[in-house]
């Protein structure tokens, strides 16, 4: 029996991606997710998945994160669904592109936030309830070292999740009286960004992957994951507040990848 049996998780950009190896790595320790995701048929195909490599309960719920009432359906559909909620994982976001601080205009900035900052306001704020009810809350919110290290060409994706950072302190500060653990990570793994520029330049993608002291990008589900289950379980259960990178070294020696910008 895993380690977060009996346990419930919502993990949001589930569908591909570092959001699916997480939703994986929390199934293969026992844990029921809801698997939230704009993309129908990725969502769908990811539940199944769950469901039939695991065993676990699974379900698809169709969410854009940059709704509100999208965010408390999602979070009162795990509830319905399952009993209960004990792990919530924000995840989601979605390439934005690259330029230049001032060319950067308000609607990409505003995007930023709403996807990163505000979809975890909104779903930290509805799933407090059930996440204080039984001493096992846990959350985990995807930043970037990109942010940490501000990355060239990408300020909206750097400030808002700097802001997601901040957050997920001040949470972990107000519900540590509950027992409610919040933790950062900042992975270095096969996104779906990565995915699209290995897709387009095989050359580029291994580049990046020389630059990392390990020589590799993280895989989602056997290096991402099992970091994120850690967290969500017992065994966490004194740590909160905490910024983790999981991106085999790459925060030491600080190579950043700059794409090209006129």
């Amino acid at each position: 029996m895993g380690k977060l049996a009996g346990r419930v998780a919502i993990v949001t950009g589930a569908g591909m991606g570092i959001g699916r190896g997480v939703a994986g790595a929390l199934a293969r320790e026992g844990a029921d997710v809801l698997v939230a995701e704009i993309d129908a048929r990725a969502g769908a195909d990811t539940a199944r998945w769950l469901r039939d490599e695991w065993g676990v309960r699974a379900r698809f719920v169709s969410t854009d994160v940059t709704e509100q009432d999208q965010v408390h359906s999602m979070v009162d559909a795990a509830v319905e669904e399952f009993g209960r909620l004990d792990i919530l994982v924000n995840n989601a976001w979605r390439t934005l592109g690259y330029d230049r601080l001032e060319r950067t205009d308000a609607e990409s900035m505003r995007a930023g936030f709403d996807m990163a900052v505000m979809a975890a306001f909104w779903s930290m704020q509805r799933a407090f309830p059930e996440l204080a009810k039984h001493g096992t809350g846990r959350v985990v919110n995807m930043c970037s070292l990109n942010g940490v290290n501000a990355h060239m060409y990408s300020v909206s994706y750097n400030a808002a999740k700097e802001a997601l950072r901040t957050l997920t302190r001040t949470a972990a500060r107000e519900w540590a009286p509950k027992q409610v653990c919040c933790n950062v990570i900042c992975p270095g793994a096969q996104s779906a960004a990565y995915q699209r520029v290995a897709d387009a330049n095989p050359e580029m993608a291994a580049s990046m992957a020389s630059a990392n002291p390990m020589g590799r990008i993280g895989d989602p589900l056997d290096d991402i994951g099992p970091v994120v289950a850690f967290l969500a379980s017992d065994e966490s259960r004194y740590v909160t507040g905490n910024t983790m990178f999981v991106d085999g070294g790459g925060h030491i020696n600080g190579v950043q990848w700059a794409p090209q910008v006129d």
